[in-house]
């Protein structure tokens, strides 16, 4: 596959492949980045999408009956998560902020442990290292740096793997990421800084606080960016191939921005309709990126009632087990709370453990305030 000599154009329209009528449209400089995929290869990136979504819904419901302290949805990011979540290898590593739960089922993480931090069981969900995926950072960009230190550690290793970091528009005006986009320039680090430009920083508009398009900003710092129809999912999976294979051989850094729309609120803690129009969502409503793929399987007499069926009953298998995972998740032990603070116990810690152990004995009731564990 031939690579992009250049990827930075004055033309900053948005790369797009899949209109919202779902209408395949030619582009001859990122068609050939997913001339891989196929009927098969539609089907199933349907099917994941709609399988994020149906998450997304339950655990919004799981919130709302008191399971889950908060929930920060996706709805209408799909595409965006899927798109580049696919274009992804095995060794590539992904540092997320708190939204990107598509790109975490893609990388196969275990639904149960999606939801243990929102349930409040966990200070993290699972194993990085098990599935290349550093587990959500709430800090607003911090992860941001993670990454291109991730990625100058690749460079160390003489490795072709590529980091990945996601972000939302409103952490574009955070000093982490700013910071870390001129470390990676500076060392040609491989990296992807993939912004999800939903156009709301929980209640900021980005026109407030970008009087550019984003993708426009990585320029002042060196690195060369893509501006994508965030709800295409094949042009994301695309510009996101275009990216990694840069990375892969020495180009350094890229930074996407995928334009697309939070259509829930920030989290189930946020009421959108105080600051947002409802004609907007009106209006993004008709880009949704479940319904453009739908339709262009339509156009390709491909969604057949078996497709469908197929793609119903995954989405609400899956429903139910991040249901009856999230609900029959155990509640720590109290004492557990000191485990995993240090590599090695030391005496600060083993006297707040021990205070605590008190604390809780003074109730009447001991059990789990003497643990031995603790912090070891």
């Amino acid at each position: 596959m031939r690579r992009l000599r250049a990827i930075v154009s004055t033309d900053r329209n948005l790369i797009q492949l899949v209109t919202p009528a779902g209408e395949r449209i030619s582009h001859p400089e990122f068609d050939p980045w997913v001339k891989d995929i196929g009927d098969e290869q539609l089907c199933s990136l349907y099917e994941d999408l709609t399988v994020i979504r149906r998450i997304d819904v339950e655990a919004t419901a799981l919130q709302r009956q008191g399971e889950l302290g908060l929930w920060p949805p996706l709805l209408g990011q799909e595409a965006a998560q899927v798109g580049s979540g696919r274009a992804l290898r095995d060794d590539d590593f992904v540092f997320s902020s708190y939204r990107e739960n598509g790109v975490a089922y893609c990388r196969g993480v275990d639904l149960t442990d999606i939801t243990r931090v929102w349930r409040g069981t966990a200070s993290s969900g699972w194993d990085p290292y098990s599935v290349n995926m550093a587990t959500p950072q709430i800090i607003i960009g911090a992860q941001t740096l993670h990454a291109t230190g991730y990625a100058m550690g690749i460079q160390n290793d003489g490795a072709d793997s590529v980091a990945v970091t996601y972000f939302g528009d409103g952490a574009t005006s955070e000093g982490d990421v700013n910071e870390a986009m001129v470390f990676a320039a500076s060392f040609q680090a491989p990296v992807v800084f993939f912004c999800s430009n939903n156009h709301w920083a929980i209640s900021e508009p980005v026109r407030l606080q970008s009087h550019i398009q984003i993708a426009d900003r990585a320029t002042g710092f060196g690195i060369p960016s893509l501006r994508v129809d965030g709800n295409d999912v094949l042009a994301v999976m695309a510009a996101t191939r275009v990216a990694l294979d840069r990375a892969r051989h020495g180009g350094g850094p890229t930074f996407i921005e995928a334009v697309t729309y939070r259509m829930g609120p920030h989290t189930t803690a946020d009421d959108p309709t105080r600051y947002r129009d409802a004609n907007e969502l009106e209006d993004w409503a008709a880009k949704d990126p479940i319904l453009r793929i739908k339709a262009l399987l339509e156009r390709k007499g491909l969604l057949t009632d078996q497709v469908q069926q197929h793609v119903h009953d995954k989405a609400e298998s899956v429903a139910r087990e991040i249901r009856s995972g999230c609900i029959g998740m155990p509640d720590p032990e109290p004492m557990d709370i000191f485990k995993h603070v240090y590599s090695e116990p030391n005496s600060w810690l083993d006297r707040q453990q021990d205070h605590y152990a008190r604390y809780l004995a003074s109730f009447g009731d001991p059990a789990g305030a003497t643990s031995e564990e603790g912090a070891r």
